[in-house]
């Protein structure tokens, strides 16, 4: 295992985990673990730029999949486009409250369908719920964004040759 393979494994966990932690950014924290080990395993214009160029446009879409999920979910579930809005406000807001990863676009959705839209109450619990049900998609489809990046960038870096703990 080389150190530039420790490195990217570590950065790889933590943004593993951040991805249910709404205030770590996970993907940024990957694609940061990718850029410390590119380097350290020696940084080459080609192959490593266009790599690094076509990774960094992958990490900000990734980012983006929690709200855009969330907001296709308030639509999905009979918001109006001001839910939508609602929803991705929340999930903004939502960075910077416990829970917030929930609470945030869920409580913005019913908050713009009850009191922008004024929808009666059941509308705009259903156009919340759609919320959730999209955040929750969000997630496993950022895990698993996160899950598919993690093994390619591992099976990159992996070279025995390179040991750290040295030969076997």
């Amino acid at each position: 295992m080389s150190l530039a393979f420790l490195v990217f494994l570590i950065a790889w966990i933590i943004g593993m985990v951040g991805t249910f932690v709404p205030a770590l950014p996970a993907t940024v924290i990957i694609f940061a673990g990718t850029v410390a080990a590119t380097f350290i395993d020696g940084f080459q214009v080609w192959p490593d730029l266009p790599f690094l160029l076509t990774f960094a446009v992958i990490t900000f879409l990734v980012s983006m999949v929690d709200n855009v999920a969330s907001a296709w979910g308030a639509r999905r579930y009979g918001g109006s486009k001001q839910a939508v809005w609602g929803a991705l406000i929340g999930g903004l807001v939502g960075i910077f409250l416990p829970f917030g990863l929930v609470v945030g676009p869920l409580g913005g959705a019913l908050v713009a369908e009850l009191f922008v839209v004024r929808k009666p109450v059941l509308e705009g619990v259903r156009a919340a719920w759609g919320t959730l049900i999209g955040l929750l998609a969000g997630i496993a489809a950022k895990l698993v964004l996160h899950l598919l990046i993690g093994v390619y960038e591992l099976w990159r870096l992996w070279d025995p040759a390179k040991s750290i703990l040295g030969s076997a």
